[in-house]
């Protein structure tokens, strides 16, 4: 029809049908990716949960005459090690995750290998305390809130784990992440992050606050 014009927005389309990344950008920006709001919504979940289990933990120690009961050694110096590890990790997962923003796809490999085994590090720690320690899941009630906490959040570790496995299994695919595209990268990150907030949590009550 003559003297009909066409939006400007349309004019940039490309004849194939797809937006250039300036389009892409901008739409991303005015439009939040909901599939993050979804993680977030699922570790404040998350957080009740464990916040239900330090909850009865603090009470069921207040309740006893003598915390952990006789006979119930808690192991320190493993321990600590592993939640250097672990703690550690959460810097070097950040940087893959900057790594990615800047177009360095190796870098993002790179690190979140190393943060990968520096999990399985910490579950191989873990299951080596569990055949040490002396007690089981039914030797007294502080042994089974151990056993059922640090459990619990190693299941969570296995699952970070799995994760970043799952983003590095991604990566093999050119240009599936980039500095405009990395939701996955962060959504792992955010979860390892996750982790790593809850089992500082865990070593305070289970190992250190038994000291006292």
């Amino acid at each position: 029809m003559q003297g009909s014009t066409v939006p400007s927005e349309t004019s940039e389309v490309l004849i194939d049908g797809a937006m250039p990344a300036e389009a892409i950008a901008h739409e991303h920006e005015a439009h939040p990716d909901l599939r993050v709001w979804g993680l977030l919504t699922f570790l404040a979940s998350e957080s009740l949960m464990f916040g239900g289990f330090f909850a009865t933990y603090l009470l069921l120690r207040g309740a006893a005459a003598q915390w952990p009961p006789e006979g119930t050694e808690v192991e320190l110096l493993l321990p600590t090690i592993n939640t250097v590890i672990l703690v550690s990790s959460s810097f070097v997962i950040h940087l893959g995750d900057t790594a990615v923003k800047k177009n360095d796809v190796k870098g993002l490999r790179l690190w979140y290998i190393v943060t990968a085994v520096m999990g399985i590090v910490f579950l191989a720690g873990q299951v080596y305390e569990y055949a040490t320690l002396g007690y089981g899941l039914k030797s007294n009630i502080f042994a089974n809130c151990f056993y059922l906490m640090t459990g619990f959040h190693g299941l969570h570790v296995f699952i970070g784990v799995c994760l970043i496995l799952g983003v590095l299994w991604r990566s093999r695919r050119s240009g599936h992440y980039s500095s405009s595209h990395h939701t996955g990268v962060e959504m792992a990150e955010i979860y390892w992050h996750f982790v790593d907030i809850i089992w500082i949590v865990l070593f305070t009550l289970l190992y250190i606050l038994t000291r006292f």
